[in-house]
């Protein structure tokens, strides 16, 4: 029994470690968000504004509060002047306007709602900040798609790209190794298969065989060079960053307060154990 059990914990461990490399080479590599951002109030109240003008359209927020804003230096009067389009009152959680049976009319489903969406991303790759940050600023276009884009780190991703006019269009390319086999399911070679998308979305596709066995099954993306755009890729990706951090400000709005209450609670627990070391040592002395 204990042997058949050390078995399959073996067979566990094997599986998952093939499963995590298989993982990891069909990944788009994350980008590290800039956390100083989540310090910065100037920062998440951009982020507030550009969540509520693209994203509120579509997505929710249902456990967030407008009134939670003023956590990030804002006012009721600023909330209610500039960022409540969906409602009157500013202790009203912020709703998307659009209707349910629109959005999957229109989607196919119903958009997420982003209250929690920088936690639920977070993997072993990343944490879901930098999923976020990535996959804002890793759209191209691909005409084959409903709405004329996709993108790298989340294909055929049913959102389109609604940072495009600040960031410019682009095109893409993905390169497959693929293995081939024969009816007995051996290994027999290896082709490469490159698809390629143009600034205009239109798509292209080549494969070539490729010589011996020593390949392995594997895929990747290039993102093509910025065409157009209002803003330059630093700007974009700084404007990226505030609307990331704000996301990531509400899916845990206490997260900085316990992180700087953290710091005096171990600071009080050292200057405690030095104390209560002190006072061990004064109790015991004339102890033997």
């Amino acid at each position: 029994m204990k042997k058949r059990i050390l078995e399959s914990l073996a067979a566990l461990v094997l599986a998952c470690a093939v499963g995590s490399a298989s993982a990891a080479e069909a990944s788009f590599a994350l980008d590290p968000f800039p956390t100083d951002k989540l310090t910065q109030q100037a920062s998440l109240q951009n982020g507030a504004k550009l969540f509520v003008n693209y994203c509120l359209n579509c997505h929710g927020a249902a456990m967030m509060r407008y009134n939670r804003l003023t956590d990030i230096g804002l006012t009721e009067d600023q909330i209610k002047k500039s960022l409540m389009f969906t409602t009157d009152r500013v202790g009203d959680q912020m709703k998307v306007a659009m209707p349910a049976e629109r959005a999957k009319e229109w989607f196919g489903a119903n958009p997420a709602d982003l209250s929690v969406i920088a936690r639920a991303r977070s993997s072993g790759a990343g944490s879901g900040s930098d999923w976020l940050f990535t996959y804002l600023r890793s759209y191209f276009r691909d005409a084959t798609r409903p709405t004329g884009w996709n993108n790298a780190l989340f294909e055929n991703v049913g959102m389109p790209h609604v940072f495009w006019e600040l960031q410019g269009t682009r095109g893409a390319s993905l390169e497959e190794i693929r293995e081939v086999k024969d009816d007995n399911g051996k290994v027999t070679g290896f082709v490469r298969n490159v698809v390629n998308f143009d600034s205009s979305g239109v798509r292209t596709e080549t494969q070539e065989q490729l010589e011996g066995t020593n390949h392995h099954a594997s895929r990747h993306w290039t993102l093509g060079p910025l065409e157009g755009g209002s803003m330059s890729q630093a700007e974009f990706d700084s404007q990226v960053g505030d609307l990331v951090a704000y996301i990531t400000y509400m899916s845990d709005p206490t997260a900085q307060k316990r992180q700087r209450l953290g710091v005096w609670v171990l600071l009080f627990l050292g200057v405690f154990t030095v104390f209560a070391w002190m006072l061990n040592r004064a109790y015991w002395k004339d102890i033997k």
